[in-house]
């Protein structure tokens, strides 16, 4: 168990707290009870280490009842609770702490962050929201409280919430939080374009853009705006755009640019375009476009070396099953079967393989998140090259 889970488990007061008991606890009481507190607390830390927490959370209670004054391990405490999924318990023992007489405002403000992360751990947006808003009008841990109050708005899908404590909160540490206010205007414009108000999309995009200038879901929202108007030339430079702005992003950016490619009638740029890509990118995306091209402009066979060529220098069993079915009708028989054979297990192993991976996370997807299901992040679900994917 690494380091970092350690600390989102147990509070950093916690840490201290069995020297803390132990030292309070000496001015009363002998030596020896001094020695049981303290092996107490690094038994309950071992526990934790080692994720047993029920034998963990039986020797923090120990501890709460041997000194009920002991803050630091009732805020451990409601932590393990609401790690353990018994949210209820945490509420109670962060409410009574709260209104405990006589805590300093320092602790009494933790204590209500905590809360804060109970309610949203219950599902109790609207309690949480309120708790963190009061935290930031008190400038009382406002940075916490104002990823959380972002968190919950994007939850809500209150944008415009979203962007302005985004923006707060970037005020306030210094970190950029340029990106992640650049998809809030993103969600804002797939809203306004839903409902038909193309002109309010274009000026999402805009803010979009002036947040992160190479964001690469406005340009590719651009161009489907700008498709969805019958600039298809225009669309054609909206999604190169996005290209060059993330390349890895080509297996999503490839099927909308294509189709502009054939409308606006500039299939010889098209090829020229994907083959500069191939150069760029190693996953098997333009390879599968350039062999379509290829069969449609000169035949079949033409294709199909080509893909066979390519296919020894990026294996792939994307690439392996659109070679079976370009060759399946040519041959008959025996043959024809085991080509059968082969294209189902194929087709079963692409099936049953993630696509695409959370950078930050590792969650595993087979369609593409602008924002991660796991960790909630933007922008870091991404295709996964390997043989089996792109």
């Amino acid at each position: 168990m690494n380091a970092i889970w350690l600390l989102a488990l147990v509070p950093p007061a916690a840490f201290y707290s069995g020297w803390y008991l132990a030292r309070r606890t000496s001015a009363r009481r002998s030596g020896a009870r001094v020695n049981e507190l303290s092996s107490d607390y690094f038994k309950g830390l071992n526990y934790l280490l080692n994720e047993e927490q029920d034998k963990a959370l039986e020797v923090f209670l120990r501890l709460a009842e041997y000194n009920r004054d002991t803050v630091e391990t009732h805020l451990a405490l409601g932590n393990l609770f609401r790690k353990r999924g018994e949210v209820d318990r945490a509420i109670r023992l962060h409410q009574h702490l709260v209104s405990r007489p006589g805590l300093n405002e320092e602790t009494k403000t933790v204590a209500l962050l905590e809360l804060g992360e109970d309610y949203m751990r219950a599902g109790l947006l609207d309690r949480a929201e309120t708790l963190f808003s009061d935290l930031v009008a008190m400038d009382a841990l406002a940075p916490s409280a104002l990823r959380h109050l972002v968190a919950i708005y994007q939850h809500e899908r209150e944008w415009h919430k979203a962007i302005d404590h985004g923006r707060r909160l970037e005020t306030m540490t210094g970190e950029d939080e340029s990106p992640m206010i650049a998809q809030f205007y993103c969600e804002l414009a797939e809203q306004s374009r839903s409902h038909g108000a193309r002109v309010e999309a274009s000026e999402y995009l805009a803010e979009a853009f002036r947040c992160q200038t190479a964001c690469v879901r406005a340009h590719m929202l651009t161009g489907r705006l700008l498709a969805e108007s019958d600039d298809y030339a225009g669309a054609v430079d909206a999604y190169e755009n996005a290209v060059d702005a993330d390349i890895a992003f080509v297996p999503e950016i490839l099927p909308p640019l294509l189709n502009c490619y054939a409308r606006s009638q500039q299939m010889e740029r098209a090829e020229s375009f994907l083959r500069q890509i191939m150069e760029r990118y190693h996953g098997i995306s333009p390879v599968l476009a350039l062999t379509r091209l290829y069969e449609g402009r000169d035949g079949e066979r033409t294709a199909i070396d080509f893909l066979t060529g390519q296919l020894r220098k990026r294996p792939s069993v994307r690439g392996l099953m659109a070679l079976i079915d370009a060759t399946m009708d040519k041959v008959s028989g025996e043959a024809r079967e085991n080509y059968l054979i082969l294209r189902d297990l194929t087709r079963k192993l692409i099936e049953g393989q993630a696509m695409y991976r959370c950078s930050r996370c590792g969650f595993g997807a087979k369609a593409h998140h602008w924002q991660c299901p796991g960790c909630k992040s933007w922008g870091t679900v991404r295709p996964i090259h390997g043989v089996a994917n792109e």
